[in-house]
Order: C-alpha cells, then structure tokens, then sequence
C-alpha cells in the first residue's frame, strides 16, 4: 500500500499559479497598487518599529563564526496582492523572497574551488545576533515590551529576543505569520482534508487533501485532544510546552490582526475569494492549537513515519511463491527484499541493534486470496466538476527518501573540533516549508529551521555551543491488520465481539475564483475506522471477508514530539551528547538524529517502535486478533509497549556518521526496500571515509564531498563498472554499441557527474553518455530480470520497489524536478546479479542468477542489445517535456523547480541531490 508521500502530491496543489491569463488586464492595477502597497506584510505589519535599526545582544555563541547554513529560496514566504501580480507579469521578487536561491544554486559550480574564506559566498552566516550595521528593521510585536523582533538586511531572517518566555514565543508566532501565514493556512486545511474548500477543487487539490486525509482522519476532538494529552503526561516540561503553544498562537493571530488593518495580508487570500481587494471584506481565521496538530499530522506523515507496505509485500511474495513454490518462492523473496544485506552501507558501523528479524515460523499472517484485493474507495457523493474525477491510488511500499549527514569527529579534522555538513531534504517549494529563525528568550536558545507554523522551537539547527540534524530513517512502525467482518462490510471482529466502524467523513465543496477556475461541485471523504487503524483496502483470506487496516504507532501523537524539541533548544538541558539523546528520545517519529560540538559526535535513531508478538513478521499482514496485537496496546489511545531506548541504534564519538536514508545499523530492519550493496549512502561513505583517512578534514572539504555526491549519478559510479566488465569479456564488433561504450567509459572516468561544461552552460559535459545511461537504465533492468522472474513477479516486484529514480526520471517515487534521486531502484540488484555472473564473491546474494540465465555471453548479448537501443534514442525520446521543459533538453529535465504554493514563481535551477535546508558547522568552544 501507499506509504510513501510520491514527489507529486504537492505538484497537485493548484493556489494561485493558474491567474496568468488574469494579469494580462491587470498589470495597470497592479502597478497602482504597488504604490498604494509597497510593502511587504513582514515590513508593513510591523507597524510598531522600535526607533532605529539596533543590534541584537548576541547570546553566548560558541561557534567562532564557523557556523552556516542555507534555506532557498528565501525567508519571505509571504506577498501581498500587488507583487503577486508584479511577479506574474514581470517576474519581479518581494524582498528576501529567493535571495538564498543564488547562493545555494552556486554550490554545483563553486565547490571545486571552495575554502574556509568562501563558505559564507554559497551559504549564510549562522552566528547569533546581528551586528549593528547589519540591522534591517526591528519590531515589537503589537507594542510589547518584552519582545523584538530584528531582521538582517542579508537574509531578512528574525532574530527574536525575549525578556520573558511568554513574549519569546508570541515573537515567534509574530515572524511565523509574517513570514509564512498563507502556507500555515494551506497547510492545516491540508492536514483537516479540507483544502478545496478552501483553495478551489483543482482535481490536484483534490489528490493532495485525499492522500493526507486518507492517514490522518481525525475529528477537531481528537486534535485538541492530542495536544493536551502530549502537555499532560509530560509533567512541568508539558505545562511550558502548551504555554508556549497559546502564547504562539496569539503572536500568529496578532500578525493577523495586524495586517487585516494594514490591508497587506498575503494576496492569495483575494485571489481565492477570502478577502476583497477594495472593500476589504472577509475574515482571515484566526489559529487554534488543533490548527498546529492539524500541521504536524501532514509533516508527519511527509517525513517521519516508516513503515506500511504489507499488502504489497503479500502480492509480491504470493507471486514468487506461485512461480517457484512456497520454500523457493520465499527465498527469492528474500532475497529482492534485502532486510539485512550485508554489503549495505551504515551509519552506525559497529554494534547490533535486532529489529523486526524475521521469525523462522511466522504467525497469524493474513495473506490475500489470489486477486481479492481493491483499494477502499474514499470519495463518495460527488457532484458538479467533481463527478468526473477518480482518487488516486497506489501500493508501491517506496518511500521519499529525504536528508543527508556528514559528521566527522575532532581527532579527523584539521582544527581538532568535530565538523558537521548535514541538514533535510524536505523538496523545493515556494513559499519553502521550512523557515529560518533565531530565538533567544528564558529557557530558549537556538538558531535554524523550523517548519512553518510549527516554529515554537527550532526544529533543526543549532544552540549556543551544539548543533544537530535529522534524516528520514523509515524503520516500520506501522502496521497492516486483517480485521474479518461480520454481519455486514462496516462491521468487524473485535476480540470476539462483532462491533461497528466508526465512519469519519469531511464534505467538501466549491465555487471558481481567480485562482482556480475549476466550476463548483462537491464530494465528500468517507474514512471507515476500526480499532485498528484506517481501512485501506479489501480482500478475502482463506475464503473470509477482510477489510485490511492500518494502524500507525504514532497516530493519535502527532503533537507527542514537542516536548522532544523543547529540550533542544533548552541551553540548560543540551550541555552534550547525553542531553541531546534524552531529548531525541521524546521524539516518536522515525528519525536519524545527529549531534555536534566542539568535543563530541553523537547519534541516535528516534521513534516510537512497538513490540511485535512473538512470532509476527512486520512486513506481511497479520490477523486482528489478540495474540497479534502490539505487547500491552491499549486501542482507546493507541499506546503499547515500545522498544526501549536502548535497544535503538546510538553512538557517541563514531570517527565519521553518514546517512542519506541508508541502512542505519546491522540488523535493523527497516520498511523500504533497497538497503543492499549499492545506495546513495555509498556516495558520501566513500568520500569521507576517504577524507577521515588522509585525516585533517575542514569545513570546506566536507562541504566539496557533499557537493560533488550530490552531482554524481550512482549508477554510473557504483553499477556501471560491473555492465562494462561484462561488456569487456569480448571485443564490441558494432560500431554504434562500440561509440557508446567508449562515451559511458569517458563519462564514468571523468567521474559519472551531471554537472554542466560551465557555469550557466545549461548543457551537461558528457551529455551523450548521460542520455545513454538514462535511456538504458530501464531497459537493462527488464532484460536482464524479467526473463528470470517472469512478467507477474517482475512487475510486482517493481511495485515494491521502482527500477529507477534518476533526476529526470518523473515516473520515480519523487517525481521530476524534486532534487532527491538514486534513492529508490534496482541498483542493487543489479551489481549483484552481474558480479555472480562474472564469478565474483558476493556477500548476501540474490537467490538465483538471472542476467542471461546466468550465462556470461547470454548476459552480454542482452546487455549490448538494450545499450545500442537506448543510444538510438533521441534527447525527446528520452527526455519528452513536461509543463516547465522543451522535449529533449536534458538540463531542464533534470532542473530543480520550486512547486508554488502561493503566488510567487521562481526559475530553475541546476540539479543538486542535497538537502533543502543545510547546515555547516564547526564550534571552537565548548562550556
């Protein structure tokens, strides 16, 4: 089942990109109102302006100047009417709104010659405070005296400082709003599966509310409830935290309030028909707690929730069980699945952390009967310009892969300090969904990124003397339950007793505005849910009627992390890496967290993992029955008995950590495929244990190792080698296999990069090689597999896990122009299967050989026959266009581009596979 979010649910969100041909009659207008409203609401709300621009009180900063980071496109996510329409029509940008985007998209270019000096050219300076001259505007929010808000002229970035915790915090709802209320809009309407009656019924802005709304369908009771329940069992720390929370929210609403009056809100609201531009009439709603659940639910289910799949999983078992028997069948299985390869990259390489090994007698599996399976329907009563549109669907168990870490400890580096270059891959989004803050106030000490509306601490960044990070680490912590029904479809067993599903419906409907056109209509969202989780799919097992559910351990908690981040940015609790592991420890989504200062490297993988049955094998369906149940779950507010915190994956003092969504450490199993011997793990592992061992590591070489990872194809620097030793055991008698053998050889010796011939080239050095490589992927794969496996079993294990996910490549699970890539394919697979075809140990191989039948020559003969293939197609055939790009050119196709969610448009940039938001850090001091 579908537990990965695919890069194009938040293509599908439709807000005001469609007004183009609206501008065309409006340009006059809006250069009049450009002089009526000059402002942007960060500025023009601020209306209570403290006197001159004054420096902050820089707190006590251990960092030496040596700490930096980048968040693009910019901090201003928020613009009024007037320069949406300027941007629209003239492509002009609101202040601070991409002024980050330059500097970041530089990197691709400028790392090979980069230093210490010239850090700062490519990312901001992460200090505290901001030094006199440097002073844009400061503010104090609705005329407090115990806050202030002061912003950079660099970056536009808020440094709040608070007298008082209460004001530090209503600082920060105060910046959040200015910087970011449209998206914290949006986004709780998301996260309540109510989008298109609030931003139009764009058949993308129906997909986007049904996928989230899908996982997360909570009543308004149970969103107030979550977070009270997270502030109650957390003691004095719960009590500040929903202290925090109120006094947060009434900043956000004061910005509201203010701009309201101001009349420089953000223009979408008049360009979706909540407000009118003339009279001012309508309301901008105010936000409640339940609003910031709402938010954490869809943040959750994007970054922070591993595992599902399980009914994938059981077809794609079934089909190999069919094709070889039970025994074989489960062997081949096995081996595709590669749950603990041990050729996978780590990120913690010593020690064994057991998680959800699979039991040798497996019980209470619920495996479907041969094609009983369909998707639960979701949307119901359709009507208007809904009647024609269908839900999307899917199985695939692939996840988005996001974020990467390099951390290398003191005794590896030149200056003796630990060096950290890490940050998230959260995708490329206007406004971004992360924002950049410094907060300093009583208890609060922190600089770095947060997600929008969700800003009371900093989620990611650094404090006084340390700094952490976080990747996607996906170890499963959901689960798929066979509930058997009785008496009728909305009824199951539940220990015995035949009980109802509790149905939750949303009704949504809409009316065409300037923004989205789409005529009215209505449809409304029906979610039947049991005590087991969600329905999401039907079946028949043994001949029983099924209804397949899925339950999630951190449903029901999506507010429980606050507490986690609280601590984070507590100076007073994080004084090493001991306070950094009981903090993460609170966090119960699936994270790789990552700790440095100027002593000490730390480690740990966060989550609220439950304890399986004895006997459950996690990755299969199970029956709804007792004996299968999570040890001591408790179904009325899905709590259970979760492994303890030491048994998860830790380390301190490590000489190097890496993670780009690999394997986090032996034997723990995680819920995507693809852990195997080759991974994009692998492209940073190389550099920097290569680094590590020539020892004096510096911010800049870290940096260069990330940047030129981030440039590399993996294919062709771990996978390629093995096609051409294959291709090697005889001469190339065709001359056109023959010239494209030698540019994939010239490519992968100059190094297998997609990096342009020079700066602002938009054309690819080695662009034939990497045409080829593109077009040959997916037929390698299918030639040398499929024949073996049989079509069934072929295509269902691509269903599990795609072939490919290259840059350009927007059938992928991130889809095209997303950035992230090489997470997701048969990488492995097939570096495997080629090296047991050409006699090489292999360490955890697949069950059989298959490229040519195992033959050499059958496997080069099929090799040569898809390479001279794919180098017949043209740039169009393999790069066709799409909306943003001309068929056949290569670079836009790869090109990462911003989805808009508001009303301002950026342009594309060169591909990078790195994280959005990113730090580099290197603290000379400790306390």
């Amino acid at each position: 089942m579908s537990r990965r979010i695919p890069r194009t649910a938040f293509d599908r969100l439709r807000t005001p990109r469609t007004i183009h041909g609206f501008l065309k009659g409006a340009s006059l207008c809006a250069l009049i109102a450009g002089l009526l409203a000059p402002l942007s609401p960060a500025v023009a709300a601020g209306a209570d302006r403290d006197g001159p621009p004054a420096a902050t009180a820089a707190a006590d900063d251990h960092c030496g100047g040596q700490c930096s980071d980048i968040l693009p496109p910019g901090q201003n996510g928020n613009a009024t009417l007037a320069q949406i329409l300027l941007n629209q029509a003239f492509g002009t940008q609101p202040a601070h709104a991409e002024d980050q985007l330059g500097p970041y998209a530089n990197l691709a270019t400028g790392h090979p010659s980069l230093t210490g000096d010239t850090i700062d050219s490519f990312f901001n300076d992460a200090s505290f405070g901001v030094p006199a001259d440097q002073v844009a505007s400061t503010v104090r929010p609705a005329g407090r005296t115990d806050v202030t808000i002061v912003r950079d002229k660099k970056t536009g970035v808020p440094h709040i400082t608070g007298t008082t915790r209460y004001g530090t915090e209503f600082g920060a709802g105060y910046a959040a709003a200015q910087d970011r209320l449209w998206l914290m809009d949006l986004f709780r309407h998301v996260g309540r599966g109510e989008l298109t009656s609030f931003a139009g019924g764009a058949p993308a802005n129906q997909g986007l509310e049904q996928q989230f709304w899908r996982s997360a369908p909570y009543t308004e009771a149970e969103l107030q409830a979550q977070i009270d329940s997270a502030a109650a069992k957390a003691g004095a720390r719960g009590a500040q935290a929903l202290a925090d929370v109120e006094a947060y929210i009434a900043g956000v609403n004061a910005y509201i309030d203010a701009s309201d009056k101001a009349r420089n809100f953000p223009g979408e609201y008049v360009l979706t028909g909540h407000k009118d531009a003339i009279t001012n009439a309508g309301t901008i709603e105010h936000f409640e707690p339940a609003d910031l659940v709402a938010l954490a639910s869809v943040i959750g289910a994007l970054f922070g929730s591993g595992g599902g799949g399980e009914v994938n999983n059981a077809l794609s078992l079934l089909a190999a069980q069919q094709k070889y028997g039970v025994t074989e069948g489960t062997r081949v299985w096995e081996s595709f699945r590669q749950r603990d390869d041990p050729e996978a990259v780590l990120t913690v390489q010593d020690g064994s952390f057991p998680y959800l090994t699979p039991p040798a007698d497996p019980q209470g599996r619920a495996l479907p009967d041969a094609g009983s399976v369909t998707a639960e329907p979701l949307v119901y009563d359709r009507t208007g310009s809904a009647a024609a549109q269908t839900a999307a669907t899917g199985l695939s168990s692939a996840r988005r892969g996001m974020s990467n870490a390099l951390v290398v400890s003191g005794e590896h580096t030149a200056s003796g300090h630990p060096v950290a270059v890490f940050g998230p891959q959260t995708g490329y989004f206007a406004p971004q969904l992360l924002m950049l803050q410094e907060l300093q106030g009583p208890g609060l000490s922190a600089r770095g990124a947060s997600f929008a509306g969700l800003s009371m601490y900093v989620e990611l960044g650094r404090g006084q003397d340390y700094a952490w990070s976080a990747t996607t680490s996906g170890q499963d912590i959901i689960d798929t339950y066979a509930v058997e029904l009785c008496q009728d479809d909305v009824h199951y067993l539940y220990r015995g007793t035949c009980v109802p599903m509790e149905k939750v419906e949303r009704k949504n409907a809409w009316t065409p505005t300037v923004a989205d056109g789409t005529a009215a209509g209505s449809y409304t969202m029906r979610v039947w849910r049991t005590k087991y989780g969600p329905v999401e799919y039907r079946a028949t097992v043994g001949g029983k009627k099924v209804a397949y559910t899925s339950l999630r351990s951190s449903f029901l908690h999506e507010a429980d992390s606050i507490i986690g981040f609280q601590m984070l940015n507590d100076p007073d609790h994080v004084k090493g890496p001991e306070g950094f592991r009981s903090a993460v420890q609170h966090i119960n989504y699936t994270f790789n967290w990552f700790y440095a200062d100027a002593e000490r490297t730390a480690y740990y993988n966060s989550g609220d993992n439950p304890v399986r049955a004895d006997g459950v094998d996690a990755d299969f369906p199970v029956w709804a029955r007792p004996a299968q149940e999570w040890r001591n779950w408790d179904p009325a507010v899905n709590t259970a008995a979760y492994t303890p915190a030491s048994a998860h994956p830790q380390s301190t003092g490590q000489d190097y950590y890496v993670s780009w969504n690999n394997k986090v450490a032996r034997d723990y199993s995680t819920a995507s495929w693809g852990d195997g011997s080759v991974h994009r793990g692998n492209l940073l592992d190389d550099r920097v244990r290569a680094l590590v061992d020539r020892g004096g590591v510096t911010r800049a070489a870290l940096v260069q190792a990330m940047a030129e990872a981030g440039l590399t194809d993996l294919r062709a620097e771990d996978v390629l080698p093995d096609l051409l030793k294959v291709i090697d055991t005889a001469p190339v008698t065709d001359s056109a296999t023959e010239a494209a053998v030698d540019r994939l050889r010239a490519w992968l010796t100059a190094g297998g990069k997609r990096t342009v011939t020079s700066a602002g080239s938009k054309t690819y050095a080695h662009a034939d090689a990497v045409r080829i490589m593109d077009a040959w992927w997916p037929l390698l794969v299918k030639a040398e597999f499929a024949p073996g496996l049989g079509t069934e079993l072929y295509t269902a294990l691509t269903a599990n896990l795609p072939v490919d996910e290259s840059p350009s490549a927007a059938h992928g699970p991130t889809g095209a122009h997303a950035g992230s890539a090489f997470q997701y394919g048969w990488w492995s697979h097939v570096d495997k299967d080629l090296r047991a075809v050409l006699g090489e140990p292999v360490d955890g191989p697949l069950a059989r050989a298959y490229c040519g039948g195992g033959d050499r020559a059958a496997c080069r003969d099929a090799l040569l026959t898809t390479l001279k293939e794919a180098a017949a197609k043209t740039p169009a055939q393999v790069y066709p266009g799409d909306d943003s790009c001309a068929a056949g050119d290569q670079w836009c196709a790869d090109a990462i581009i911003h989805r808009t969610l508001g009303g301002i448009k950026h342009g594309p940039i060169a591909w990078q596979n790195r994280p959005t938001y990113q730090q580099v850090v290197e603290f000379t001091s400790h306390r």
